[in-house]
């Protein structure tokens, strides 16, 4: 017998729902009130037959088996299942970054092995470097994404990690400027897309409070590659003399070959979406059962409908796309994305070479770039659970501005020549150490997309004017300024003070779309409402019941 949809069930005939709670996110909540045999299934447009039909998923969405509007779990189930789906889908997720972050990231640990001095390069040179590769990664990041939405990230994340990993390891052969500009441009656009690519796939599995605190495991595991990119840097920079080849040609090339493994392994170990896990190396029954991928579905659905509403293989029309970049609501994120790490990515990008020039050495500058990504890792996490926990963006993404000020008003205020060398590296430890609000910037700018084609748009400009942020970075501290970089340390005083005002204007911002959207819909009778979702060609963050993150 064909099973009743929401659209002809009445509601005296639906099974129980969960009582509406704010939902048990974290472990220690959990502590005490928690029935994990409870009804986790919270309430949503699906539930009236009314209004369920406005938001049915596409007849060819990949997950349309598994929809079931009168799917019901308990709060165990659910957590047990999240607790899977990260064993499954997370931590690779975050290898494969660590992977892309060990590529990227270990020009800093080849700065201290002459590798300037090796090619015949100054810091402009590098300035230079780091400026292409950002802005080859800038330019890639919309293509690269607009190319997995068509192919799905499962093909084309692996493809680009075996590409890259080719022109990682093409660095063993540097013989000049004009190679290392070359190679650092290869990188850029085989690398770009990666991250917005990894968060829409992301997506699919996670409801966004989830994703958020995920993304700050993400950006933990980059900091995790950073640390384990310097204690490598430490063996392998000892190679020097061997083959009568530099120890940082060494480098590039054995973590080439990680990454290059790693991409291998990619190509079996990501599947399509929650309902695609059956494959020769996943095992013929998947890594979900049934109810499992009903679970997942429904639950994520039911949270945001608009989740439903494209193929993972459906292509980004070009009329799409022009209607996604012409989406205001969201450029203040991008705006902040573009602003909000410039005041410690300077000194972070100089770190191993001012080290080497306050006396430590090779190794000593690289062991020390540890205990600052450590502290980041900490701070990071613990913003991202706090933002979820209160449920506050805006103020909570701040505080990184705020911890920031004065220690770059302290590099301001002293001779940085005459200071002991100790106290310098502990203060731009303690400043590299800042709560980094990305992971909370980049789930805000996903739940304020609320369309698949927006979302796979707006993951790219954000990152987009991320990367954008770090060609000015690479221009702020310059040669003429050296070693004491007052201008720009100056510089950077003047864009942290800056960004905390920005801050608040954005807040204020989405509070005052929010009421502009509020005013109209409560204004609104139930019948003029129900029309409304019948009628509108409004879509997205434009529909006027849908409200702003903030």
């Amino acid at each position: 017998m064909e099973k009743p949809s929401a659209s002809t069930t009445s509601l005296s005939s639906l099974p129980t729902l969960g009582v509406p709670v704010e939902e048990r996110r974290f472990w220690f909540q959990r502590a005490t009130s928690y029935d994990p045999e409870a009804i986790a299934t919270q309430p949503s447009v699906f539930d009236d037959p009314e209004t369920a039909e406005k938001y049915q998923p596409r007849s060819d969405w990949e997950n349309v088996h598994r929809f079931d509007p009168l799917a019901r779990w308990t709060w165990g189930e659910e957590h047990r299942l999240v607790r899977k789906i990260d064993f499954r889908i997370m931590i690779w997720a975050c290898v494969m970054f660590m992977a892309l972050e060990l590529d990227r990231a270990n020009i800093s640990q080849a700065l201290t092995d002459k590798f300037l001095e090796d090619l015949h390069m100054d810091t402009n040179d590098y300035n230079l470097g780091n400026t292409v590769f950002k802005l080859s990664f800038l330019c890639a990041e919309l293509p690269s994404q607009l190319l997995s939405k068509w192919v799905g990230p499962d093909r084309w994340i692996p493809a680009q990690m075996v590409l890259w990993s080719i022109a990682a390891c093409s660095q063993f052969w540097l013989s000049g400027r004009t190679s290392f500009l070359v190679c650092r441009v290869l990188l850029g656009v085989l690398q770009g897309g990666f991250i917005p690519d990894i968060i829409l796939y992301l997506s699919y599995f996670y409801k966004h409070h989830e994703l958020s605190l995920r993304l700050g495991f993400f950006w933990t595991a980059m900091s995790l590659a950073d640390i384990v990119s310097a204690l490598l840097a430490y063996g392998l920079l000892h190679m020097r003399g061997i083959g009568n080849q530099s120890g940082w040609r060494w480098l590039f090339l054995i973590e080439g070959l990680l990454t290059l493994v790693v991409g291998v392994l990619a190509f079996a170990l990501m599947p399509a979406g929650p309902c695609q896990t059956k494959s020769w190396f996943r095992g013929r029954n998947g890594w979900f059962n049934e109810h499992e991928e009903k679970i997942i579905v429904n639950r994520v659905l039911r949270e945001d409908p608009s989740k439903g509403d494209m193929h993972n293989r459906q292509p980004i029309t070009p009329r799409l796309l022009f209607k996604s970049l012409q989406d205001y609501d969201l450029w203040p994120l991008y705006i902040l994305g573009l602003v909000f790490q410039l005041p410690m990515t300077s000194p972070a990008q100089y770190l191993t070479l001012s080290l080497k020039n306050l006396g430590f050495d090779t190794f000593q500058s690289n062991l020390l770039t540890i205990p600052y990504t450590v502290l980041h890792m900490i701070t990071m996490m613990i913003i991202t659970y706090v933002a979820e926990i209160f449920n506050e963006l805006t103020l909570i993404s701040v505080t990184g501005q705020i911890w920031a000020l004065p220690f770059l008003i302290y590099l301001n205020a002293v001779n940085t020549q005459q200071v002991n060398r100790w106290v310098l590296w502990g203060v731009t430890t303690l400043l590299l150490g800042y709560p980094n609000a990305h992971p909370i910037q980049v789930g805000w700018n996903s739940r304020n997309s609320n369309t698949v084609r927006s979302r796979t748009v707006s993951a790219a400009c954000y990152n987009m004017f991320v990367q954008a942020s770090g060609i000015i970075s690479s221009n702020i501290y310059r040669a003429d300024d050296a070693p004491q970089y007052v201008r720009g340390n100056r510089q950077l005083l003047a864009i942290v003070s800056m960004n905390i005002v920005l801050y608040g204007l954005v807040k204020a911002y989405y509070v005052f779309r929010n009421k502009q959207r509020a005013t109209r819909w409560d204004a609104m009778t139930e019948d003029e409402r129900l029309d409304y979702l019948a009628t509108t060609t409004d879509n997205g963050n434009k529909r006027l019941d849908f409200r702003f993150q903030h």
